[in-house]
């Protein structure tokens, strides 16, 4: 089953990552997970957005029309996957300073599992009140870090102490790798391509 590892990462997180150690699906397996996944915040946005509508403070709900919706769900869906991709790239190029010789199937298995708390909160946006999603983001996003800090030294066969090292500089990427999602983003916006409100 595509999605057998979520509840283990939930309940017993280093167990879970053992067992995705030992098992070692194929670059297929990790990539049904990441394309199956990243569909959840990219469906719910698309109908909180169209149909529901963000409130922000006091005041009526902000509504988008469905074609522009759409266009933002799309976008948010690929930018997802690379975001994903990116981050197993950075974990596989910075492996070899950890003394670490990982595939990058292993890479992007690590990176999937690490970032599923974060695209299954995309759920909360069913309720499209801003703080509300902004806490459970917060919780998500250190929920990943947690994964990402207990799997690198079970997946990557290196000793907890290089571990937290190297977690904490794919940590520092990953943020890094976030911040120019949102400047793209921000960019894009600006050149046109900004959402159309009802």
């Amino acid at each position: 089953m595509i999605l057998n590892h979520i509840w283990g990462l939930y309940a017993h997180p280093k167990e879970e990552w053992q067992s995705i150690e030992k098992r070692h699906e194929s670059m297929v397996y990790s990539l049904v997970h990441i394309l199956t996944i990243a569909l959840i915040p990219a469906i719910c946005g698309y109908y909180a957005a169209a149909h529901i509508g963000w409130t922000i403070g006091s005041g009526e709900p902000i509504l988008l029309n469905q074609s522009s919706a759409m266009m933002m769900a799309v976008a948010m869906y690929f930018a997802l996957i690379i975001g994903v991709f990116a981050l197993a790239y950075l974990i596989h190029w910075m492996a070899i300073t950890f003394d670490s010789t990982p595939s990058f199937t292993q890479s992007l298995e690590l990176a999937a599992y690490a970032s599923t708390p974060v695209l299954m909160v995309g759920i909360t946006v069913l309720y499209p009140v801003l703080w509300f999603v902004a806490v459970a983001g917060i919780i998500a996003i250190c929920y990943s870090i947690y994964l990402l800090y207990s799997g690198v030294p079970i997946m990557m066969n290196i000793p907890e102490d290089k571990g937290f090292i190297y977690s904490s500089s794919v940590v520092t990427c990953g943020l890094i790798l976030i911040v120019v999602i949102l400047a793209a983003t921000a960019m894009f916006w600006t050149m046109g391509f900004a959402p159309e409100h009802l």
